[in-house]
């Protein structure tokens, strides 16, 4: 099975939605007892914020000259930024100690999060592999067992737990050579982007040359037995975890050599200069393809033939107009998706010595709905989402259907994916109050059958989800996914979360998630908004909340909010915004246009000073979303009308906030919300009683390979700090 995709996105948070929980269901609205005298009695805890000192740093854009007080935040490698995020967390600390149930809601994380966690078994060489966490282990473990044999003759053949005392150096990419003989995998160190890539003998476990370092964005694509392709820039100048990464260029790494005598196959001249280069090799080991990316949407795609000694490349697509990436070859023929000239994508087939789009035919053509699509055991299969839900069709190689694959019921399913003689593939079901389950799929007979169920304690009877449509501000209708306790008494008094992202073609899809579970078993509402900029209705979905049209997104999910209130899910004094990264800067926007309709905000690892984003580290990619400062003086008076670090003003009360990043974010640097913080805290008045405080996790990155023990802690924090400033006074156990 070839790798999916060649253009890499944005990564988001999702809230754990990958990781299945547990709980007793026998908690009714009665439970949560509110403050109905006073709401926010419990949240006048008084606060000495540290004080941040002003710089006299001014930019001109065109003109204007606009004032960036707290640009010394940016230097992550100043004793005095390191001071400032020691003083911020002793502050934050010290408040939440004081929330009488923060540790009782660590406590039940703790023990739901405590079962055993099984992933899909796949096949490489002599053995079927797995990841599997016994409970609370920070990282998942990744076990073995011979072809043939029983899984509980399992062994341990990777334990990420070991690579650090802290859990915090984690497992990333995992890769075997063609036979299975040989595996490289990958390893990020306290949340970083940039990795390090370990060569191993797969059949004796050990260590066969030195690691090699400053890879960063990068696949491992084996080519035989003898190296592989990865991808990676050069070092920067300054700070690794914040200066600018701006030329990507593909590597190919031959076994037995030292790392410096690396051979650049992409990325080393001007003219190839692209900011994201991916390359994979077709299983058939007869080519490489290489995507050039500028930006996160739109690539261009080139191919070398690898049984031919230096051959040329030839060019598939020469320009960025289309996202398209090659998922098989049948010999000479290719079979790509795209999304040039169809919006929602299309697979197509091409002869390699004609291979640019003129020839290109249409073998599953476009439909209504967003098409993903993957390969195994022989067939084709698509994968589209109908107003978000999955719906999955298998397919052989000339394009004829052969039938649609049955899931469980309405939510999201994983690629069915593996090898070409595959008989069985393994595929996972979710939804928002389903526990992951592993189904196995009969290439030839189409049955599917229950492979490994979730051993969380969660009863999905007593919970209810459902999709409602709502109408922004423009008329455009926009779906959400609200989730609950049956029986919920709808009186406006419920503590909601709504979440969000829009943006980067990102779609959010239906899926179950510990935390959401935790803050549903305690009576509160979980909704998910499908905003624009999303990927979820195909291009002209995403780009409507892209560049001059991004206030959609923001409109959408205010409109969101409204509804919510208006149907007495919940009311303002009751409802909570959280999102991640592209959704962090949703969050922060919108609570500084519309204030009053929120109680408290939880905006994670935010892009928030839209006006210098693109100069830090990968941030220039993202412009295709967002647009730059610097390309006009429309676009940056768009930009700064809504940049969350250029927009708190004084003597307004913003809803409660808590912003959370980590020191080690070397995607959106952790400066966004450095300064957000500052001036949140800056512009208080001793009548805006709420808190403004920033929660910054040392050694943490953007999110992936974060320990369990520092993401219990973390929504231990998150919940405590959202309930009580909704004026909850106790839980009950």
């Amino acid at each position: 099975m070839m790798k999916k995709y060649f253009s890499l996105l944005l990564v988001i948070i999702l809230g754990n939605g990958i990781i299945a929980c547990s709980g007793q269901t026998n908690v009714n609205n009665s439970d949560i007892n509110t403050m109905d005298e006073d709401k926010t009695a419990t949240a006048k805890i008084k606060i000495n914020y540290p004080i941040t000192k002003k710089g006299d740093v001014v930019d001109t854009y065109f003109g204007a000259d606009v004032a960036d007080p707290y640009r010394w935040l940016e230097d992550d490698r100043s004793d005095e930024t390191a001071e400032w995020v020691s003083s911020q967390n002793k502050v934050t600390s010290a408040y939440l100690e004081k929330i009488p149930y923060r540790d009782t809601l660590e406590q039940r994380l703790t023990a739901m999060w405590d079962y055993e966690k099984v992933g899909a078994p796949f096949s490489e060489g002599a053995y079927t592999y797995f990841y599997k966490n016994n409970g609370l282990q920070n990282q998942y473990v990744v076990y073995r067992y011979k072809i043939g044999q029983q899984q509980s003759s399992a062994e341990v053949f990777l334990d990420p737990n070991t690579f650090s005392a802290d859990g915090t150096t984690s497992l990333g990419q995992l890769s075997f050579s063609r036979d299975g003989s040989m595996a490289a995998y990958t390893i990020s160190e306290g949340g970083s982007d940039w990795r390090k890539i370990i060569i191993i003998d797969a059949l004796s476990n050990k260590v066969v040359e030195p690691k090699l370092i400053d890879v960063k964005f990068s696949g491992i694509a084996w080519y035989k037995n003898e190296g592989f392709y990865y991808s990676s820039y050069d070092k920067p100048k300054g700070s690794e975890l914040s200066a600018k990464t701006d030329q990507h260029k593909l590597y190919y790494h031959q076994l037995g050599t030292a790392q410096h005598t690396d051979k650049v196959i992409f990325g080393a001249s001007a003219e190839q200069k692209r900011r994201y280069v991916s390359g994979n090799v077709t299983d058939d080991n007869r080519y490489l393809l290489i995507s050039g990316s500028l930006s996160t949407s739109g690539n261009d795609l080139y191919l070398k033939d690898l049984t031919k000694p230096n051959s040329e490349l030839v060019t598939i697509l020469a320009h960025s107009n289309s996202d398209t990436y090659v998922i098989d070859n049948q010999g000479s023929k290719l079979f790509l998706v795209t999304n040039l000239n169809a919006d929602n994508k299309k697979i197509v087939s091409v002869d390699v010595a004609k291979p640019t789009s003129e020839h290109w035919l249409d073998l599953i053509p476009e439909t209504d709905n967003v098409l993903s699509a993957s390969t195994g055991g022989g067939y084709l299969f698509t994968h589209y989402m109908v107003d978000a839900i999955a719906k999955v069709y298998q397919y052989d190689y000339q394009g004829h259907k052969i039938r649609e694959i049955e899931l469980p019921g309405a939510g999201s399913a994983s690629a069915l994916s593996g090898k070409v003689d595959a008989e069985t593939l393994y595929f996972t079901f979710t939804n928002s109050t389903t526990p992951s389950v592993t189904l196995a799929f009969d290439v030839k007979t189409g049955k599917t059958n229950t492979f490994n169920k979730s051993k969380v304690k969660f009863d999905s009877e007593n919970y209810v989800s459902k999709q409602v449509f709502y109408t922004s501000k423009d008329g455009t209708k926009i779906p959400m996914i609200i989730s609950h306790k049956k029986g919920l008494k709808l009186d406006g008094k419920n503590p909601t979360i709504l979440y969000g992202y829009g943006g980067f073609n990102i779609s959010l899809t239906p899926s179950f998630s510990l935390t959401r579970a935790i803050w549903m078993e305690q009576g509160g509402i979980y909704a998910v908004a499908n905003l624009r900029g999303g990927g979820e209705y195909g291009r002209k979905w995403h780009d409507a909340g892209t560049k001059m049209h991004k206030q959609n997104v923001f409109d959408d999910f205010i409109a969101a909010a409204q509804y919510l209130s208006r149907q007495n899910y919940t009311s303002s004094d009751y409802l909570a915004i959280q999102g991640g990264s592209n959704g962090g800067l949703l969050v922060a926007a919108v609570m500084l246009q519309r204030p009053e309709l929120f109680k408290v905000a939880l905006p994670a690892v935010g892009v928030l000073d839209m006006l210098r984003y693109h100069t830090f580290t990968s941030g220039a990619g993202w412009a295709y979303d967002y647009g730059t400062s610097e390309q006009s003086k429309e676009m940056f008076d768009y930009i700064r009308a809504y940049s969350p670090v250029h927009n708190v003003k004084s003597d307004i009360q913003y809803p409660a906030t808590m912003v959370t990043t980590g020191d080690h974010d070397d995607r959106v640097v952790p400066a966004h919300s450095f300064k957000f913080a500052a001036q949140l805290q800056a512009k208080q008045t001793q009548a805006a009683a709420l808190p403004m405080l920033i929660r910054i996790e040392t050694n943490g990155g953007h999110g992936a390979g974060t320990p369990a023990s520092k993401t219990i802690s973390l929504y231990a924090d998150i919940f405590a700090f959202t309930l009580y400033n909704m004026g909850i006074k106790t839980l009950n156990n």
